[in-house]
């Protein structure tokens, strides 16, 4: 269960989510969907809790797998036909923090799920201070990468295959243009550092910002299939997010064999090592100015990017997704509506 997952208009939303769905299904298990695979639409959460309780009529799970905390977490508690995983992926906890109400709502969810995953231990903090029911009863599990998909290539070849020219060094960032991505501040400190080019691959409020900016290249938003080509094509991918509550990107970049320039703020620091990339204060202009140097001195391929980047395939996250899962199917379900959030 979950409210992203990638659809024909939206084939990169929540592939995080479809990755580890393919890795259980190869793995012999039976999977029902119900899932919101489009942007936007105001009633999607109502269809969500519809797909919810006809899945769980039908279906008759031995377990419940939801994605992010609320609503997906919360409806499928509610089902109550099955015992509950649930994996917080950063903005469902923001909810938490900000709303009184997601608040109740997510304290139910960790209440009543047999268990709570985080994407990152950061996450993991960041949640049992929002709700202290939920300390000692979070396993740390992120969702891995394809390291078949996301797989060191000569990096002329893939700029030749996306028509992409970059003088000099070339830097890319993957993500929506929006604040929390950081994107001004990188493209500022670009200019100053003043040699190379600069991909944004992605889309949102601050494009007409960043355009016509010299030595910077605005892709727009690109499936999911076609970020390893961008990846490859880098020398260095640079995420300095505001916050990174995982920093998939950032990890896909070093399976890439790239060196990165990635947030300190969140998930990152726990699987970027020294000689693999740079972690920087988000917000220091002069430091991420420094970031950008000597990331782009560092190796490439980036072998020590690659090995950090092996220990998180997607193949090992699945097997712990899976022990969860069946761990938590011999548990019974609890019944009934959470009383704050009757």
């Amino acid at each position: 269960m979950s409210q992203m997952y990638p659809g024909p208009e939206a084939p990169d939303l929540g592939t995080f989510v479809a990755d580890l769905e393919s890795g259980l299904a190869a793995r012999g298990h039976e999977i029902e969907r119900a899932v919101v695979d489009r942007r936007g639409r105001r009633s999607r959460h109502a269809v969500l809790a519809l797909d919810v309780a006809r899945a769980a009529r039908r279906f008759r799970p031995d377990v419940t797998y939801a994605h992010f905390l609320v609503p997906a977490g919360l409806l499928a508690v509610l089902a109550g036909g099955a015992p509950t995983v649930v994996t917080a992926h950063g903005q469902d906890v923001e909810n938490a923090v900000r709303s009184a109400w997601v608040r109740r709502a997510t304290r139910a969810t960790v209440r009543k799920a047999a268990a709570v995953v985080a994407v990152s231990d950061w996450l993991r903090r960041r949640l049992e201070s929002v709700v202290p029911d939920a300390r000692g009863r979070i396993e740390v599990v992120d969702c891995g990468v394809d390291l078949d998909r996301f797989a060191p290539a000569d990096g002329a070849v893939a700029k030749a295959e996306l028509g992409w020219r970059a003088e000099g060094t070339a830097f890319v960032c993957v993500g929506s243009l929006s604040e929390r991505k950081n994107v001004l501040r990188l493209a500022r400190a670009f200019e100053r550092h003043g040699e190379g080019g600069l991909a944004f691959v992605g889309d949102g409020p601050l494009r007409a910002a960043l355009e016509g900016r010299r030595g910077i290249h605005l892709a727009g938003r690109v499936a999911h299939r076609d970020v390893p080509g961008w990846l490859q094509a880098a020398d260095v991918v640079c995420q300095p997010s505001l916050v990174e509550p995982f920093g998939l990107v950032t990890l896909e970049a070093m399976a890439c064999g790239r060196p990165v320039v990635a947030t300190s703020v969140g998930g990152p620091p726990e699987f970027v090592p020294d000689g693999a990339g740079v972690l920087v204060d988000p917000e220091d202009d002069d430091a991420l100015v420094a970031a950008l140097a000597a990331a782009a001195a560092l190796p490439r391929p980036n072998e020590s990017a690659r090995a950090a980047a092996a220990s998180h395939d997607v193949r090992l996250q699945t097997g712990r997704i899976e022990r969860l899962l069946e761990r938590a199917a011999g548990t019974p379900a609890a019944a009934g509506v959470p009383a704050d959030v009757a």
